[in-house]
């Protein structure tokens, strides 16, 4: 075999043997993606609020480049990922379409509603057909749990941090 083989099949092996280096390189990129766009982001001073919308970009971004640089020192010092344990599922069992179907209906509905409706509404039928779709049988719990959710995420997002959500008929109410 000739030097030039070996190399080419050493860099292979080591290659594998660090494979997880290029997860590294993804972060590194979608890091660099994020705060790139997080730092050209125009925003126009009199809307800022005491934490402006870059703010949480920002911390993303310079998060993913943390995550990115310790996890190449650690996979180049040695270490390695755990091998995955399995999936607790049957791979032999068929797919279980009818919930698949259940949850892109109300994906689906959740957008053709949420103008007409408001998030408010739209919102608690998205998070009552969902727990549906996913085996919930809790008729009277669920529809009240879903409401509040609904009604807190609204708040949070309108009120709170300042992310206009449709309010619908409720608008005056909320």
């Amino acid at each position: 075999m000739s030097g030039a083989s070996r190399g080419g099949a050493g860099a292979r092996a080591w290659l594998r043997e660090h494979s997880e280096l290029g997860v590294g390189l993804l972060l590194l990129a979608l890091g660099v993606l994020v705060l790139t766009d997080a730092l050209t982001m125009n925003v126009d001073i009199s809307q800022r609020g005491p934490v402006g919308p870059k703010t949480v970009p920002v911390v993303v971004g310079i998060g993913l480049l943390v995550v990115a640089v310790l996890l190449a020192l650690d996979v180049l010092r040695g270490g390695r990922g755990e091998a995955e344990g399995g999936e607790d599922i049957d791979l032999t069992e068929p797919s279980d379409w009818r919930t698949v179907l259940l949850l892109i209906g109300v994906f689906l509905g959740n957008a053709v509603l949420i103008g007409p409706l408001g998030f408010p509404i739209s919102g608690a039928l998205l998070f009552w057909g969902s727990a549906y779709a996913l085996g919930s049988r809790h008729y009277h719990r669920d529809p009240l749990i879903a409401a509040a959710l609904s009604v807190v995420t609204f708040v949070v997002f309108n009120n709170l941090l300042g992310v206009p959500l449709p309010g619908g008929p409720l608008m005056g109410v909320l």
